[in-house]
């Protein structure tokens, strides 16, 4: 009853905390001290529930090097000028009807090459949602078109960090879990390809009263030279380079051109690496290309922290064990999905974090598989239509609250746009529910 009581707590703080614009790290700290105090009721001693959180914490460190890349790649492609020839040479090209379904589709493809929704929405997805800011569309729709895109290939590219990691921990082939997961998403990205481009009627880019394209030349040299950081990143990941080595080559080819083409000095091409990109305040492109730098990721570093130490508490004192004598009842495929899904969104909203939703969606399911005789490969697949997909609609998980904090934008405003997320398993569960009918 009392992890209940503790759950039940730390979900209402942490909504209430995204309702008023509240840092997510402040009441996620207050859950931690919750179930540590529980575990200490419990009989733990203090000492050991130090140690867990801290071998829980230690987790965090992987993560947190992709932070450092993702900040320092989205400063250097702005001050090397890449972004905004994305930028201008994508309105020169682009149908602006069109908009909307282009962020879907652009930011599929991209995330299909790079294997990593946050790579994706670092970059491309910044170009797109800087277009979105001057073009005048409602950036919680430009923005659930982007992070939808982004997440078909976090969720199957054989680059994916996060399908491989499905693949180890349920013992299965990557390559058939691939081909299983399209069979799944077909329907979802027909759909979504429909209403995007219902969606993109109504929300064209409008460029009246601005010059967005004639400001981008006045304030950057543009010419093919700066997309050099992007064609990089591309053909190291077509490669399969890992993806943090070809950001650092990106990142590296960006200060280099940032340098020698756009004018920047060492000192200023250092100040954006660590603070971000601004502009001069006098610039017309003031309020729409800047961000990025290593320092603004240390409020997801932290979210990250806490949410794996927390994780590390909840695996050392079993206290999720209980749980697996109610998920056994399970006797349907469809209810058997079902409670996959209700356990993906509850390991996803106390860690705060993907990869420990998968982990102990798998460690809680796994049995549940095994007694109705439904083979590993569907666990894989069914891990990946839920607990890698619904982490980016939970606000104050890293999978959403990243991609959001790097794009600025509203925390919790894309979530009903983000159709392909939420449409993959709720027509995976209606498929279920008609094929036993």
């Amino acid at each position: 009853m009392d992890i209940v009581i503790g759950m039940l707590f730390t979900f209402s703080v942490l909504i209430f905390s995204v309702y008023k614009g509240i840092f997510v790290g402040i009441p996620l700290l207050t859950g931690f001290f919750i179930f540590a105090f529980i575990s200490w009721k419990r009989g733990f001693p203090v000492k050991n529930i130090l140690i867990m959180s801290y071998t829980g914490g230690k987790d965090a460190f992987v993560v947190l090097k992709i932070f450092v890349l993702i900040g320092a790649i989205t400063s250097m492609w702005m001050a090397s000028g890449t972004v905004p020839a994305i930028v201008y040479y994508t309105l020169n090209l682009m149908n602006p009807n069109f908009f909307i379904l282009y962020a879907f589709l652009i930011s599929a493809v991209t995330s299909m090459l790079l294997g990593t929704s946050l790579g994706t929405v670092s970059t491309v997805g910044l170009a797109l949602i800087i277009m979105a800011k001057g073009g005048n569309v409602d950036l919680n729709i430009a923005t659930g078109a982007i992070i939808s895109g982004a997440f078909l290939g976090d969720r199957s590219s054989p680059m994916s960090s996060s399908a491989s990691l499905v693949a180890s921990i349920t013992g299965t082939n990557l390559f058939v879990n691939i081909r299983n997961m399209f069979s799944t998403a077909i329907v979802p990205f027909v759909i979504s390809i429909i209403l995007y481009t219902m969606f993109s009627f109504k929300q064209p880019l409008n460029f009246t009263g601005t010059n967005i394209d004639s400001n981008l030349i006045d304030v950057f040299n543009i010419n093919w030279m700066v997309l050099l950081p992007a064609v990089i990143i591309i053909i190291l990941s077509i490669l399969k380079i890992n993806v943090k080595i070809s950001m650092s080559f990106s990142i590296l080819s960006a200060a280099f051109i940032s340098f020698l083409i756009q004018n920047n000095s060492l000192i200023e091409i250092i100040k954006y690496l660590f603070l971000g990109f601004r502009l001069d305040p006098s610039s017309p492109l003031y309020d729409i290309i800047k961000g990025g730098g290593i320092i603004f990721m240390w409020k997801a570093a932290l979210v990250v922290f806490i949410s794996c130490s927390l994780a590390g508490i909840f695996e050392g004192t079993k206290m999720l064990k209980s749980a697996e004598d109610i998920l056994r009842k399970a006797k349907k495929r469809s209810t058997v999905f079902f409670y996959t899904t209700i356990v993906s969104i509850v390991t996803a909203a106390v860690g705060c974090n993907q990869s420990i939703s998968i982990v102990l969606t798998n460690q809680l399911m796994k049995k549940v598989y095994t007694y109705n005789s439904i083979d590993n490969h569907q666990l894989a697949v069914d891990l990946e239509n839920t607990g890698i997909i619904l982490s980016a609609l939970i606000p104050w998980n890293i999978a959403s609250l990243l991609p959001t904090s790097t794009l600025d934008v509203s925390h919790s405003g894309f979530i009903p746009y983000a159709f392909y997320l939420y449409l993959i398993p709720v027509l995976n569960l209606i498929y279920f529910k008609i094929k036993k009918i």
